[in-house]
């Protein structure tokens, strides 16, 4: 009886949910990938053509070129955060004095929304009023403010959203890091430290190999998060110029807003979500099944 009673207060929790779910994730799926398949004029009608719109993304350059650049833009970003968040949580793990104010002033850049970073940077990368090109004038960098335009150069576009994404969500890549660290047992490190073990020793073969699972959660989010960027890219160069700075997430955009094409951006976007499903399921196989010891 008591088990009974378990089981109903289970699924009257998960209920809510369920519901919740049905109504705002698989049902939008499951319409997406149905209006995939068809193509859709200015008057309503539908028109069936099947996988013509999967086929026309992976053989057409509009959905390559920014494919190309989602895969950039991930890479560069989350590495660095990874590198920087890792720095700066060994550094924070340190009890000195100012620790907790400096670390909460890091801390700063995650209380503001995505297209305000995105806004932020744009007037600070700016040729004409930016920080950025004033202070590598004054420190004899550039002979002027002129001389390299962020976001209107198809060098430079990308790459200046890619630094826009470091900066607001580092913070974010420490703070996991840091939980893992404070997280370790002392006793273990002062065991090394018994031992004769230095500092970059005691880093590498102990700290981070045993927050391992939290570097490849944190890793996983991050990679997820950033595959699905809009709102730094929308906000600072709207993709161009002529398309370098363009994201998946951006050209499924603008794909369905400027030129109406439902199926085509259904399909694009169902692409994305069918990749980072399964790297979604790849990575939490990899954390929560690890191989198992092997028995004598």
């Amino acid at each position: 009886m008591m088990q009974l009673i378990s089981r109903k207060t289970i699924l009257a929790f998960f209920l809510p949910g369920a519901l919740f779910m049905g109504l705002f994730m698989i049902y939008p799926i499951f319409k997406m990938g149905l209006d995939s398949l068809f193509n859709f004029n200015p008057n309503g009608l539908r028109e069936f053509v099947g996988f013509d719109n999967y086929i026309k993304a992976f053989t057409n350059e509009s959905f390559l070129q920014p494919l190309k650049n989602t895969l950039f833009y991930v890479v560069i970003a989350v590495v660095v955060e990874l590198i920087l968040g890792t720095v700066l949580a060994l550094v924070f793990e340190a009890n000195f004095k100012g620790n907790k104010t400096i670390r909460s002033l890091i801390l700063t850049p995650l209380m503001i929304a995505p297209l305000v970073a995105g806004l932020i940077w744009k007037l600070m990368l700016s040729s004409q009023f930016g920080i950025i090109n004033q202070l590598l004038v004054n420190v004899g960098i550039l002979k002027n403010t002129s001389q390299i335009l962020w976001l209107a150069d198809e060098k430079w576009a990308l790459l200046s959203c890619t630094l826009a994404d470091i900066w607001l969500t580092t913070p974010f890549m420490m703070l996991m890091i840091l939980a893992g660290l404070q997280g370790l047992d002392g006793a273990m490190l002062e065991a090394a430290t018994i031992d004769g073990a230095t500092w970059w020793q005691k880093i590498f073969s102990i700290k981070l190999p045993n927050i391992k699972p939290i570097l490849l959660t944190a890793l996983s989010i991050r990679i997820i998060d950033a595959a699905r960027t809009f709102d730094i890219v929308w906000a600072m160069t709207q993709g161009g110029p002529n398309g370098s700075s363009e994201l998946i997430s951006v050209v499924i955009y603008k794909t369905l807003t400027r030129y109406n094409k439902v199926g085509y951006a259904s399909a694009m976007a169902l692409i994305l979500i069918v990749v980072l499903v399964i790297f979604t399921l790849v990575a939490m196989q990899g954390l929560w099944n690890p191989k198992k010891k092997q028995t004598v």
